[in-house]
């Protein structure tokens, strides 16, 4: 069964491109994962197609209105409802919620999927979160106009992870996070660019020492750049006493 994401959005046609492009296209037309959208508008029942008013207590910005994402979800339920398929956790993007890492994605890899909550505006009404809305999660420490731009980031993050999508199906288990460090630098042809040249070890064959290199470089720069995913992998267990003794060098 696809893993099935149900949108709900004000801004329907960000999604159009995204699942006819790229790599990631392939776990769409291949049917592994399921985008559907539910364009929030068409669940306004004034004239205006209205959706967001002020909020209460004043201040900047709108709100969503509760009403009109209670009939878009009630869409949902009776769509998953008709073709037999689970109710899926509610999801909102949120700078209060969850970051997502790339243990969430994994988890999400797996199935059944989500509905995405794309908020806009000022916020979301409250009534609704705390009646619907399963869990809350965020892309970072930063804030962007809606939640169309993290519910793509997501989606894409679990199909690439699905079979069949990556030309090597190694590739994404060698992708930064993927065993908690950041990946290793990476180069390619020509030997020498602008004198400097590939570092030789890559260019030995010996695969026990290129794997080695990598590693280190790996440990190098997470120590240098993410110093708190060195510790997440020491709690974890994720490192051999070969990787410690080289940390310990590094120091």
């Amino acid at each position: 069964m696809a893993i099935r994401f149900d949108v709900i959005t004000l801004f329907p046609g960000l999604f159009e491109p995204f699942r006819t492009a790229g790599i990631t296209r392939r776990a769409f037309e291949q049917g592994s994962v399921d985008v559907r959208l539910w364009p929030l508008r068409d669940y306004a029942e004034d004239t205006y197609r209205r959706v967001d008013d002020r909020p209460y207590g004043g201040g900047p910005g709108m709100v969503l209105l509760a009403q009109p994402l209670m009939r878009a979800l009630a869409g949902v339920r009776a769509s998953q409802q008709a073709q037999s398929a689970p109710d899926t956790r509610v999801l909102l993007f949120s700078p209060a919620g969850r970051p997502v890492d790339q243990a969430f994605v994994r988890e999400m890899a797996q199935g059944p999927g989500a509905v995405l909550l794309c908020g806009r505006y000022e916020g979301v009404d409250q009534r609704f979160i705390d009646a619907q809305v399963d869990e809350e999660v965020s892309l970072g420490d930063f804030v962007l106009s809606g939640g169309e731009i993290p519910a793509l980031a997501l989606i894409d993050a679990v199909a690439r992870l699905q079979p069949g999508v990556l030309n090597d199906e190694q590739s994404h288990e060698q992708d930064s996070f993927s065993d908690g460090l950041l990946d290793c630098p990476h180069f390619s042809r020509p030997e020498v660019l602008d004198g400097v040249s590939v570092p030789p070890v890559l260019l030995s064959g010996h695969h026990e020492q290129i794997a080695r290199w990598r590693r280190e470089r790996q440990l190098e720069l997470t120590a240098l750049r993410r110093p708190d995913l060195i510790v997440a992998a020491r709690a974890a267990g994720r490192l051999s006493a070969q990787d410690e003794r080289f940390l310990a060098a590094l120091l």
